[in-house]
């Protein structure tokens, strides 16, 4: 046997059934219940579900989608997706302890499924594989401590380390983690924003002065109009459709723009609202545009070109000239295209377009939200300031009921860029650490997730620390990536569950077993609390609620405290005594991050507190003080007669890389992962049948990628597209095709050809 860097090609039996016509409803109810109290007991998942998303208890480990800012519901306040997350973390029926790692060398796992790995529960105790052995074995906490040190220590640039973190990591342990790693040496800090949201960051960075969401999550039912793009909420953000419904109650125009026909954006039945069940639920979208995959920009400057040309009145003249720059620039770069050309691009009838073009000149208040469906492209940076160049021509940032929305796919991933997890760190930032603690923080910027892997492939870096996270799946390139992670001498994850990055290994591996959200953290016999931060900038508490699964977790804050204990010791900072009352970290962040001053008064809040975002307020923290217009050229992918444009996407039993079970209930599949949705047209033309198993492959830069044994699905998806979930189509990624000026991997337009699978 050999290691195996992804999940088994195995069929597992599929099963159809026809896409839901509508989302959550009693079902969601159930199959919520069903995940959590298969997994644990009625006690302990009772109290976490009571818990969830309530201002005395914990912020869902799964998507960052903010809290509503006034009274919450008395019985929930969470989603299926977020039950399947809790019922992942809480569960105690087994738990994946040392015996497992007795009973299975490291191979052997790595021949499980993804599904199968995370179902074994939760990771008890600190784990090491040394060199040439074939099983993890226990190891005590300061040996792991002294072991991880010894190997940074050793290195002869601290450059040669990398820090890598996942989006559910808490304010507190984040600043501590990025502090860490700087007064070793390095920037070195790539982070899963480089996969998702990086390209929204450098989008809006660049064209408002903030790469965050300009609105209150009580902008949208004010809105008159919100567009949805590249998103599909029903399944990776579901909270978002009480608010969209509240939204369509007021009299809001939702358009819907995604290739695929995605039963959250149709039609949402609240499960609390005997109104919802009664009536069958509430139509959510007014105009549904299926385009083609990646064409988004292309509808933009329609969108555009119709508001310049046919609707000039509509545009806001005050806020242009008083508040932006470079409008002529704009003018020039749509001057170039054809209308009915951009409109052929997208697969879009001519009359949807002008209808939906005639709806956004009539809004005064607009909404643009999106997500992976427009970051990962190769024109993704570009695509999202289009976005911006609409929004601005509507004069709709800064005002109620308007704005951008990039919507975050992880609980605090953007917590912890707030916190300084970035390895291009802003020179001001790095001042202030310099200021308040009197060392030198590293200037030179690091590697992004791309540059990492690169440099653990050429041997540049040679140990590898995740702070959570499922590096090796989440990323492209499945094969380069692990021939990159076991050409290290040491990697460290730091987990609630067993996933496959940890069968991924260096010469030595370490396995750090953490605290989950769900779980009471007590320091000297006090429950400590952390901070994360959604969607919109809003910092708040969050207070486990449940017993830790075993009495041999370390938190967060503590592991990396004893890291950097080991390694760099305490000259600069006393890290035991900050995590002895998380607090004392609240208090450092109070002096170095903007925004966070008096940050332990304001944490104790109900609700907790928005950061400081000029763009809500109006105004603009560009270098000129102005929002820019820019010129962004579209250039459609070309395609030869046997290429399609696939698409990666998640099923409705998973998040990001957490498979909770093999099911797909709104687009009707059961019981399988290994499948490519293909329109019925394309199936006939290119002379395969219904559910053939075929095989996708990639050639990019000369080099063959394939992934195996995957059932073909007839879907409503536009002609020459695909589509299919990931990780399992993450080995066709390549990883040096990405976004230009973000490094985000093209995991969303990757050409791709089917091919009769060989069995």
């Amino acid at each position: 046997m050999a290691i195996v860097p992804h999940t088994p090609e195995t069929l597992t039996g599929l099963s159809k059934a026809n896409p839901a016509k509508t989302a959550v409803g009693l079902k969601a109810v159930l199959s919520s219940a069903k995940h959590v109290f298969g997994s644990t007991s009625v006690q302990r998942g009772t109290v976490s579900l009571l818990k969830v998303n309530q201002k005395d208890g914990f912020d869902c480990p799964s998507c960052a989608w903010p809290d509503p800012d006034g009274e919450r519901s008395a019985i929930a306040e969470y989603c299926e997706n977020g039950a399947k997350a809790i019922a992942d973390e809480v569960m105690n029926r087994h738990t994946a302890s040392p015996v497992l790692f007795q009973r299975y060398s490291v191979e052997e796992l790595s021949q499980k499924s993804d599904h199968w790995l995370g179902q074994q529960g939760r990771l008890t105790h600190p784990l090491v594989l040394h060199p040439h052995k074939s099983h993890y074995e226990k190891i005590s906490w300061d040996d792991a401590f002294r072991l991880v040190g010894q190997h940074l220590n050793a290195l002869t640039d601290p450059n040669e380390a990398i820090f890598y973190t996942s989006g559910r990591t808490s304010n507190e342990a984040a600043f501590l983690y990025q502090l860490f790693a700087k007064i070793y040496g390095t920037n070195n800090m790539p982070d899963c924003s480089n996969m998702c949201h990086e390209s929204s960051g450098e989008a809006l960075n660049h064209t408002i002065g903030i790469g965050k969401a300009t609105i209150k999550l009580d902008d949208i039912p004010k809105a008159d109009l919100v567009i949805i793009m590249g998103q599909n909420p029903g399944t990776n953000h579901p909270r978002m459709l009480t608010v969209l419904e509240e939204a369509v109650r007021n009299g809001t125009k939702i358009i819907s723009v995604n290739p695929l026909k995605e039963t959250g954006l149709l039609r949402f039945k609240h499960p609390q609202l005997l109104r919802d069940l009664v009536t069958g639920g509430q139509d959510l979208t007014d105009e549904y545009l299926q385009l083609r995959i990646n064409s988004d920009m292309a509808l933009l400057k329609a969108w555009m070109k119709i508001l310049l040309e046919q609707q000039p009145e509509s545009l806001d003249a005050d806020f242009i000239q008083q508040k932006t720059q470079d409008f002529a620039l704009l003018q020039a770069e749509l001057a170039k295209y054809d209308l009915n050309d951009l409109i052929e691009a997208t697969g879009l009838r001519a009359t949807q377009v002008q209808r939906t073009g005639r709806m956004i000149a009539k809004a005064q208040r607009i909404i643009v939200c999106w997500c992976m469906g427009l970051t990962q492209h190769k024109n993704a940076v570009g695509t999202i300031q289009d976005v911006v160049n609409l929004m601005l021509m509507k004069g709709s940032i800064g005002k109620e009921g308007a704005g951008l929305c990039p919507v975050r796919g992880h609980s605090n991933v953007q917590g912890d860029r707030t916190m300084g997890i970035y390895e291009k760190p802003k020179p001001a930032f790095l001042d202030k650490l310099k200021e308040v603690l009197g060392f030198d923080p590293p200037r030179a910027h690091g590697y992004s997730t791309v540059q990492a892997i690169e440099a653990m492939y050429q041997g540049r870096a040679k140990v590898f620390v995740g702070l959570g996270g499922n590096f090796a799946t989440a990323t492209p390139d499945t094969f380069y990536t692990a021939q990159a992670m076991q050409r290290c001498a040491l990697t460290v994850h730091i987990s609630t569950k067993l996933n496959r990055s940890h069968l991924i290994t260096g010469q030595t591996a370490l396995i750090l077993p953490c605290l989950g959200r769900t779980e009471k953290d007590l320091k000297n016999g006090t429950e400590q609390l952390i901070s994360v931060e959604n969607t919109t900038g809003v910092v708040h508490a969050s207070r486990g609620a449940v017993a830790p699964i075993a009495d041999t977790l370390n938190s967060e804050p503590a592991i990396v405290a004893g890291i950097a204990q080991a390694t760099v010791g305490s000259q600069v900072v006393n890290w035991q005594w900050l995590v002895e009352d998380y607090a004392r970290i609240r208090d450092l962040i109070a002096k170095t991050v903007v925004g966070f001053d008096d940050f332990n008064q304001k944490i104790q809040q109900e609700g907790g507190f928005y950061l400081p975002n000029q763009p809500r307020e109006g105004s603009f923290g560009t270098d000129t003080g102005k929002a820019k217009f820019t010129a962004n050229r579209w250039q459609p992918v070309e395609l030869k007669a046997d290429e399609f444009l696939l698409a990666t996407v998640r099923s409705h039993d998973q998040f990001n890389t957490t498979v909770y079970g093999l099911d797909d209930r709104y687009r009707g599949i059961f019981n399988e992962r290994r499948v490519v949705f293909i329109n019925p047209k394309d199936l006939r033309k290119h002379g395969f049948k219904p559910e053939q198993v075929i095989d996708i492959e990639t050639h990019y830069d000369g080099q063959k990628r394939v992934a195996h044994r995957f059932v073909l699905i007839p879907y409503n998806i536009p002609q020459g597209c695909l589509a299919s979930y990931f990780p399992e189509t993450n080995v066709l990624v390549p990883l040096h095709h990405y976004a230009d000026g973000s490094l985000t991997p093209i995991y969303k337009s990757l050409v791709v050809k089917i091919v009769a699978a060989e069995f």
